[in-house]
């Protein structure tokens, strides 16, 4: 698939059906977001997949939506605060931004192998971190349902115009076509 078209192609899925995804086609999707750029390679993340129906229930409760109940498996992706690189003059942490692009990456695989995902920020961080036993240092960053899309349809994506976002020298300058 083109790239251009795997653009396209991407939605938010919010109804799976129950079959598992093969550990195979996982492994492909855990790669994708493995092999994403980092800020100075420090790589601050870690990928916990869930399967287990217990551990899939106890999830759920930190984000309470009846499609997420029914997602068969979840990917969360956790960041490292201890290795992620921070930025010298301010000190600002790449912890999210790295697991952001590694996120894009797994989602971007997981379309191309004809599974849905949906990327999830909006849950309680404290449940997700005790369930997981995550140590202080691993902050729970996003929820990433995955499995077989019900219907394989994607909305119409709304998008700003191209030149409500891209500005050229300056802030507010258009780019001239």
């Amino acid at each position: 698939m083109h790239f251009n078209q795997l653009l396209k192609e991407r939605y938010s899925v919010r109804d799976y059906k129950t079959q598992k995804v093969p550990q195979a086609l996982l492994i492909e999707v855990l790669d994708a977001g493995r092999m994403a750029p980092s800020a100075a390679n420090k790589q601050p993340w870690s990928f916990i997949l869930i399967s287990d129906e217990d551990a899939l229930r106890e999830l759920s409760k930190s984000y309470d939506r009846d499609w997420f109940k029914k997602a068969p498996q979840v990917i969360v992706i956790c960041g490292d605060h201890n290795s992620s690189w921070k930025r010298s003059f301010d000190q600002k942490d790449h912890c999210n931004i790295d697991a952001a692009i590694a996120i894009d990456h797994m989602t971007l695989r997981a379309t191309e192998l004809g599974l849905g995902t949906c990327w999830i920020c909006n849950f309680n961080p404290d449940q997700v971190k005790n369930l997981l036993k995550l140590p202080d240092h691993m902050e729970p960053i996003a929820l990433l349902p995955i499995g077989y899309p019900t219907n394989n349809q994607p909305s119409i994506k709304k998008r700003k115009e191209l030149s409500e976002v891209v500005f050229e020298n300056t802030y507010g300058n258009a780019l001239k076509k």
